[in-house]
C-alpha cells in the first residue's frame, strides 16, 4: 500500500511538473444582450480547464516557472452553437532576480469564429484539424511559448514556432479567417510567417538580447542592462529599413512600448538621443509614449 501510495505520489508530482501555463481566460458576452447564459461561465471553465491541463511541450515546467497569461474571450454575436467575437492574449515572464514581470506577448486577435456545444469534448491534436476552438487558442498558446523560449535563449522557440505553423497550416481547412495569405497583413498567417522569415530576424534576436541580456541583469547591473535595451532596440532599425512598417514590429510594440518608455525615463542615465530616434523611425504610432523619455 505504502509502494502504491509513493508511485501515486510521484505521477501526482511529474504531471504537476509538466504543465507549461498558468492562464487566466475570461468570456466576456455584454455586446450579445444575454451575457448571463449559463453557456458562456461553462465555455470559460471549460477552456481554463483545457488550457491549463494539456500537456503542450516535452518539457518540464515547475509550478514557479509557468508561464502566466490571460486570454480574453469577447463573444459579439451567437446563434445556437455558433459564436463570433475576438481574442486578446497576453502572456509575461519573470525578470531575474526581482518580482517584476515583464510582458512578452500581446496580440488582439479580431477573427474569431467558432462552434462550441455546451460540455463538448476539447482536445488538442498536434497533427490535425479538429475545430477553429481549438486551433485558436493552440496557435497563440505556441505562439507564446516560442516567445518565451526566445527571450532566455537564441531562437529558443524555434520548435514551437514550428509547430505554430503546422496549425496555420492545417487549420486552413476549416475555412475560417486568418489562416490564408489572402487573409492579410495582420492575420495569424502573416504573423508566423514573419516570426520565421530571416526578413525579421532581428525580430527574434533583439527578444533574446532585450530579456536575458538586458532586463536580467538590471537587478546587479542597472546601466549595463539598459545599455544593451538600447542596443537591441537599435538592431530593430535594420529589420525596418528591409521592411518599413512591417507587422511583426508592432506585435513587439503593443508588448513593450509602456515598459520600454518607463525604462529609459528612469534609472541610471545613458545616452538614449539614438534610441528616441530609432523608436520614432521604426514605431511612430507610439511617439506620445516616446516623448515621455527626457534627453
Amino acid at each position: 500500500m505504502r509502494k502504491f501510495l509513493g508511485f501515486l505520489a510521484f505521477l501526482i508530482s511529474f504531471t504537476s511538473l509538466s504543465q507549461e501555463l498558468n492562464c487566466t481566460v475570461t468570456v466576456v458576452a455584454q455586446q450579445t444582450g444575454n451575457d448571463n447564459n449559463v453557456v458562456f461561465r461553462t465555455l470559460e471553465r471549460q477552456l481554463t480547464e483545457f488550457i491549463n491541463n494539456t500537456t503542450w511541450t516535452n518539457q518540464t515546467f515547475r509550478p514557479s516557472e509557468r508561464i502566466e497569461c490571460s486570454m480574453v474571450i469577447n463573444i459579439q454575436n451567437y446563434n445556437n452553437d455558433a459564436f463570433s467575437g475576438t481574442l486578446q492574449v497576453q502572456s509575461s515572464r519573470p525578470v531575474f532576480n526581482s518580482s517584476y514581470k515583464t510582458p512578452i506577448y500581446a496580440f488582439n486577435d479580431k477573427d474569431f469564429q467558432f462552434n462550441y456545444l455546451e460540455y463538448q469534448n476539447l482536445v488538442y491534436n498536434p497533427n490535425q484539424f479538429e475545430s477553429n476552438l481549438i486551433s485558436m487558442l493552440s496557435f497563440h498558446i505556441y505562439i507564446m511559448l516560442g516567445m518565451d523560449a526566445d527571450s532566455f535563449a537564441p531562437n529558443g522557440g524555434d520548435e514551437h514556432y514550428v509547430q505554430a505553423q503546422v496549425i496555420a497550416n492545417y487549420s486552413q481547412q476549416g475555412n475560417a479567417k486568418g489562416w490564408k495569405l489572402s487573409d492579410g497583413l495582420q492575420s495569424r498567417f502573416a504573423l508566423i510567417d514573419n516570426i520565421l522569415s530571416p526578413t525579421y530576424k532581428e525580430f527574434r534576436s533583439t527578444m533574446y538580447t532585450y530579456h536575458r541580456e538586458g532586463l536580467d541583469v538590471m537587478s546587479t547591473a542597472a546601466k549595463k542592462g539598459k545599455d544593451q535595451i538600447a542596443a537591441s532596440i537599435i538592431d530593430l532599425q535594420q529589420m525596418h529599413r528591409r521592411r518599413p512598417n512591417s507587422f511583426i514590429m508592432r506585435v513587439f510594440f503593443d508588448a513593450k512600448a509602456n515598459e520600454i518608455a518607463d525604462i529609459f525615463k528612469g534609472g541610471p542615465s545613458i545616452n538614449v538621443t539614438k534610441v528616441i530616434d530609432v523608436l520614432n523611425t521604426v514605431s511612430p504610432n507610439q511617439s506620445s509614449k516616446w516623448r515621455q523619455i527626457k534627453f
